[in-house]
């Protein structure tokens, strides 16, 4: 295009601002179900304002104690709900993957309009494009209407946020599932590099035909996991924790760990509440989560007692003996770090926003080998590799007609532009 002038090229580049959102449309990968069955999933969500813990929560309906752990962020810190976590930092939130419609899918979060909220505004400002206005739009029922109309404030929206389950596994391994908007910016090379996944197990996961992402498409990224094996009269049955965090059980009385050694889930008392049931192995003076030890000249007896799940109120235990070549060492724990107070915003997982004023909030002591670090700029702790397909398929989404997104495909079209 070399002789193309250059009032004639901005037009063109123009025409493709123009043309391209009413033909691009952000991708979803979805996973058919049945069923009343669910799973524990994670939504990758970035802050659109600072707000406290316990907003970010609410504004999901999880535990503020659940938010943190799920980050590996310390969760029994003196006012750890009331931290305020910065505008632009991206946060694992823990959600139910329910089957609805066909589909699995969250439908459990609620939020009250505010004054001046659109449709718009709520999807890719206060839910940082997790849904899009039309599938707000159509899971309340709501007329076919301007999205940047104002709603009333106070009406009540059923949320239906992005989430899959793929039998908790990848590749015959356990695994959990993170729902990842794409950024402007993100290649798919980027995204896997930055889960220490590889290229090829995104597109399988995710059925993509080319290694290609735009920004605004929802991308479930595999997270290995340690996986428990609670019977399903447990009220936590099928709880699964993505390596490096912690997950809280057994009404906030048991935490329970994965890695970094090992995929093996490892459970303790958490000790966040006042009152909670015996975690004392029957038959035997060994608590929860504690060894006992006893050398001799054959090896080692081992005594463990293990969680076994959180059953009409009892927190079951069962205590394993054995004898070991030699004595184990101390368990190591995921690290926890205190809530950052600041974002790098030149990471590619953390781009800065722009975004409407803040939401109203809607409607353990960790083991001493398990150190607490000071708060300063954040980066979300790595998980190890995951390979291997699951199988999926993408569904279509509203155009992105939002400014912010436009300017997102304008950037694209200009990228394009200087290729031909």
């Amino acid at each position: 295009m070399a002789g193309v002038s250059g009032s004639v090229a901005v037009a063109m580049v123009v025409a493709m601002v123009v043309l391209v959102p009413c033909g691009v449309v952000a991708k979803t990968t979805i996973e058919p179900c049945s069923g009343s069955d669910s799973c524990q999933a994670l939504l990758g969500y970035t802050l659109y304002a600072d707000m406290k813990v316990s907003e970010v929560a609410a504004l999901f309906g999880t535990d503020p104690a659940a938010l943190l752990a799920a980050n590996a962020l310390d969760f029994s810190g003196p006012g750890a709900a009331h931290r305020i976590l910065p505008m632009g930092l991206f946060v694992r939130v823990p959600t139910r993957c329910a089957c609805a419609d066909g589909v699995r899918k969250s439908v459990s979060v609620r939020y009250a309009a505010r004054p001046a909220d659109t449709l718009a505004t709520v999807a890719d400002g206060v839910f940082a494009g997790l849904a899009s206005a039309d599938q707000i739009r159509s899971a309340n029922g709501l007329a076919s209407a301007d999205p940047d109309a104002p709603l009333d404030a106070g009406q009540a929206l059923v949320i239906p946020l992005p989430c899959v389950c793929f039998n908790s596994s990848d590749n015959n391994l356990p695994a959990t599932y993170l729902s990842y908007v794409v950024q402007v910016g993100d290649t798919v090379p980027v995204i896997a590099a930055g889960y220490e996944t590889t290229v090829t197990d995104i597109m399988n996961v995710n059925a993509m035909g080319s290694p290609v992402a735009a920004p605004g498409d929802i991308l479930a990224i595999p997270l290995p996991a340690c996986a428990s094996t609670f019977p399903k009269s447990a009220s936590d049955h099928g709880l699964i924790v993505a390596n490096g965090t912690y997950a809280l059980t057994a009404g906030n009385c048991v935490q329970c760990s994965c890695g970094p050694g090992s995929l093996n889930l490892y459970c303790t008392p958490a000790s966040l509440t006042g009152s909670c049931p015996s975690m004392q192995c029957s038959n035997s003076n060994v608590l929860l989560g504690n060894v006992s030890t006893h050398p001799t000249s054959a090896g080692c007896n081992v005594s463990s007692c293990s969680y076994g799940g959180f059953v009409n109120g009892t927190i079951t235990t069962s205590l394993n003996t054995g004898l070991q070549p030699r004595c184990p060492g101390p368990h190591q724990f995921p690290q926890l770090v205190d809530p950052p107070t600041t974002v790098n915003h030149a990471s590619t997982f953390l781009p800065p926003l722009s975004a409407p004023a803040p939401a109203e909030a809607a409607g353990a002591i960790p083991p001493p080998s398990s150190s607490v670090q000071g708060g300063g700029s954040f980066t979300l702790p790595k998980v190890s590799k995951a390979k291997g397909p699951a199988a999926g398929s993408v569904s279509e989404a509203p155009s992105m007609n939002k400014p912010h997104q436009i300017l997102s495909i304008f950037a694209f079209c200009l990228l394009l532009y200087s290729q031909m």
